[in-house]
């Protein structure tokens, strides 16, 4: 499942259909990466708190500009995605051969703010965001000032 899902993301990414189809369905398919990362760290912790849906709601919300019902919409499918999460290697890889640096640490930013949504942070999440950090090759410094970040955000 995990496996065909990639595939597919992998063909949108780098198929040669026209430029507009082929920048939206990019957008949707990177979209959907982050989300189920997003949700993966949520519930890395065994507890998927209403502070935390509700944050994994408003983060994508305003990162990716959309409407209510599309973030619902995309949650919804990334939710039943991360269920079936063996690797996040597949994952990883498409967003770091598609993001620069810095969209790569807006994704860590973001990630670091959903660890911290119910106030606090669990070791689970904490090594699941770093791991994530590694494999898209932020930085460690980088990295732990945009964890610094979150955690004044939070309070």
């Amino acid at each position: 499942m995990i496996k065909r899902l990639f595939v597919q993301l992998a063909e949108v990414i780098s198929s040669p259909s026209t430029p507009e189809i082929s920048t939206e369905d990019r957008e949707a398919a990177l979209r959907m990466a982050t989300a189920v990362l997003m949700i993966d760290v949520a519930r890395a912790d065994y507890v998927f708190e209403e502070s935390e849906f509700d944050s994994v709601l408003n983060l994508i919300e305003s990162h990716f500009g959309l409407t209510p019902e599309e973030t619902a919409e995309l949650v919804n499918d990334a939710g039943n995605k991360a269920e079936d999460l063996v690797s996040l290697h597949e994952f990883t890889q498409l967003l770091h051969k598609h993001l620069n640096e810095d969209e790569k640490a807006r994704i860590i930013a973001l990630l670091w703010k959903v660890a911290y949504a119910d106030g606090r942070l669990d070791k689970y999440e904490d090594s699941l965001v770093l791991k994530i950090s590694d494999l898209l090759y932020v930085s460690r410094g980088r990295v732990m000032r945009l964890k610094h970040d979150a955690k004044i955000a939070a309070g």
